[in-house]
């Protein structure tokens, strides 16, 4: 009876989406409905059905991605910088800012969160080059605000660099970074393969701009310097010597040598120094992506071509700024900037949760996402090769092209998703899977960790420079990648005892918190980082009843909410006592779920309290609202929230369960036990089986 009425809601369906039926059809013949109307597989199939119509005509998925009002203000800035002009679209980002708006006058850096002195600053600036009053009661109240939390001078560095631009500040209250920083050997204590990639797309720009140190006229009553307590024509040194900071307190010092040194150097080293940043920031803005494929990285970019004389139709400037606007927003009353897109990421876990929903690997849109994604794997050198010369490419990015910065986050989640759908049993395929595979392997961290971008790019005193006043740049191994790893190499059929996987876990074991979490870089925060290790411990074989484990599954119970979701917020960066505290979201929710299934606790009271969560607050498009900021760019200073993240994530949670209920393994779990995936000889394994 069930075969029939999937049959003819099939033929129903095909008329208005052939691709969609298929879906249906897919999905509920692998998980059959227990009963007529099961609210769960009603949940799912409503679900999986509203993120397949999501899914582009090219097979790919790409979610909107916010950040807060700090981009699209930069974006005004960056337009009054360039010249150029829209007074429609400044209307419609004007409203934008005004709708994030605090009560109290200020803007934070993520939904509900306190004011950020940095972010106002900027907001408060860009609404004053949009034309509006300072006598406006928004205006009066962000004015008052920053007053109230140590004026425009209390600013980040960031922040302190865009007010020098624009003549708000002198030159000299901006730490040093002289442009000769391109000639430092990489023995030196600060290089740019020191830091992070996504500093140094950032820093390089820069370098240029320090060194010409450009200032943009701006009329007088559009300037900001009502913001400030003390004059700012009057202001030097605004990084301070601090008790009980000694390397900090030296770099101060050294910041400061530095400012009275730089004068002397002779013209000819600057201009050579300059050519050197100018042709590495030219090679790394070649790709239609534009630098680093981020907004910071891209209007920094922009600025220094314009000051060392690049016309509008140089081709570096044409594309970056084209990379820009690509960027942009904009709907029928608002506005806004994204600091990067993420369609790589979306459809990767896109096709990973319509795939455990039931989805086949013959399902047109399933073949469809496999092409694209293939189409996007990155066979050319990056700046990765700096530390690991003789590893050949073969990851993925996060973004449509940033070909020099794929990750090791990204690579492995596309991976994952391409062995869920069978991709690995196309041997033209299985050659560009093991590409992949060496390519992860080879980013391993000494310590047996991975980091995003780079290996052993953990130089954590670099952040007690002045620059370094965000704290972010370095890219160290973080337990939440290292779990992605791990997870990847048990589905190709490794186990706790291969190298890589035991340093790994040994790894995750000394990171642990002390109350059984782990802290989650990438993602907001502790249940972000305790679903990527309990899902890759639960699937490597773990024993769940070692005392590591439980106290982790127990951390989780601990923090569910009485309306049985889980949520976590963005001050828990700020303050480790709120760890697994918030309101509830559904992408928290799945998470921890997953993470709860993943070693064995299906049918614990805690998954169904979820799992009903999940239930009761689906929309009625079938997908769920959740507007906290639940992705994270940069610990403390900068946040994402993922369109994306309520619409995937809880699919594949209540799939899991689906399946699980039925006594059915997870489309991952068949991979597994389909036996090992032989993908021929992995290059950077070869050393490592000589060595055992």
């Amino acid at each position: 009876m069930i075969e029939e009425q999937l049959q003819a809601q099939s033929r129903a369906t095909e008329q208005r989406d052939p691709i969609l039926a298929s879906a249906i059809l897919h999905e509920q013949t692998v998980q059959p409905l227990e009963r007529r109307g099961d609210p769960v597989q009603t949940s799912l199939n409503r679900a999986a059905q509203a993120l397949l119509e999501r899914q582009a005509e090219d097979g790919h998925w790409r979610f909107d991605l916010e950040a807060d009002a700090t981009i699209p203000s930069e974006y005004v800035l960056l337009q009054h910088f360039l010249g150029r002009k829209n007074p429609e679209r400044e209307v419609k980002i004007a409203r934008y800012l005004r709708r994030r708006q605090n009560r109290n006058g200020s803007w934070a850096l993520y939904h509900g969160g306190p004011g950020d002195l940095s972010a106002t600053v900027k907001a408060y600036f860009a609404l004053k080059l949009m034309g509006h009053s300072v006598d406006a009661p928004y205006m009066v109240r962000a004015r008052r605000w920053v007053l109230n939390n140590g004026g425009a001078e209390a600013a980040n560095v960031f922040t302190r660099i865009t007010l020098a631009i624009f003549g708000q500040v002198p030159w000299r209250t901006v730490p040093a970074m002289p442009v000769e920083i391109m000639f430092l050997p990489k023995w030196w204590f600060f290089n740019l393969s020191k830091v992070s990639y996504w500093s140094r797309c950032v820093i390089v720009p820069l370098l240029i701009l320090f060194a010409r140190r450009p200032v943009v006229h701006v009329d007088e009553h559009l300037g900001v310097q009502e913001l400030f307590l003390s004059s700012p024509k009057k202001l030097r040194n605004l990084d301070h010597f601090g008790a009980g900071e000694p390397l900090r307190n030296c770099f101060v010092l050294l910041d400061r040598v530095l400012k009275t040194c730089e004068p002397l150097i002779p013209d000819f080293v600057r201009e050579r120094a300059i050519k050197r940043a100018e042709r590495w920031m030219r090679d790394h803005a070649k790709g239609k992506g534009g630098i680093g494929a981020i907004y910071p990285a891209m209007a920094n970019a922009a600025m220094a071509l314009t000051v060392l004389g690049a016309k509008p139709d140089d081709a570096d400037l044409a594309r970056t700024i084209q990379a820009i606007e690509d960027l942009v927003l904009e709907d029928v009353s608002e506005s806004y900037v994204q600091p990067c897109v993420s369609p790589v990421w979306d459809t990767c876990l896109s096709l990973t949760a319509l795939l455990e929903a039931g989805a086949t690997g013959e399902h047109p849109g399933v073949q469809q996402a496999i092409e694209w994604l293939f189409d996007h794997q990155i066979f050319v050198t990056g700046d990765w090769c700096d530390q690991a010369p003789g590893l050949e490419p073969g990851g993925w990015a996060f973004q449509y092209e940033n070909d020099k910065y794929p990750d090791a986050d990204d690579t492995g989640m596309e991976l994952m998703s391409l062995l869920r759908a069978g991709a690995h049993d196309k041997q033209h395929k299985r050659k560009r899977i093991n590409q992949a595979v060496n390519w992860v392997l080879g980013m391993q961290n000494p310590d047996g960790s991975w980091g995003a971008f780079d290996i052993g790019n953990n130089y954590e005193y670099l952040n007690k420079i002045p620059f370094a006043d965000h704290g972010a740049l370095v890219d160290p191994g973080t337990a939440d990648l290292t779990a992605r790893s791990i997870e990847l190499l048990a589905m190709l059929g490794y186990d706790n005892t291969f190298p890589p996987v035991k340093r790994a876990i040994e790894f995750l074991q000394r990171d642990q918190e002390a109350d059984g979490s782990w802290y989650g870089r990438w993602g907001v925060n502790y249940i972000y980082g305790t679903w990527s290790v309990l899902c890759a411990l639960g699937v490597i074989g773990e024993d769940p009843a070692k005392p590591y484990i439980r106290k982790a599954v127990q951390w989780l119970q601990d923090a569910q909410n009485e309306d049985g979701g889980w949520g976590e917020s963005c001050n828990t960066y700020d303050e480790r006592a709120l760890a697994g505290n918030g309101l509830s979201t559904a992408s928290q929710t799945a998470w921890a779920l997953l993470a709860l299934m993943a070693v064995g606790e299906t049918v614990s009271p805690h998954v169904q309290r979820g799992i009903d969560y999940l239930v009761r607050t689906q929309n009625e498009a079938g997908e769920w609202d959740d507007e906290v900021y639940t992705g994270t760019g940069f610990p403390r200073v900068f946040y994402l929230r993922y369109h994306g993240y309520s619409r995937y994530f809880p699919v594949w949670a209540l799939a899991t369960y689906a399946r699980a209920r039925q006594g059915m393994p997870t489309r991952q779990d068949e991979v597994i036990k389909s036996g090992p995936i032989d993908l021929g000889p992995i290059p950077v394994l070869s050393p490592l089986a000589a060595a055992v």
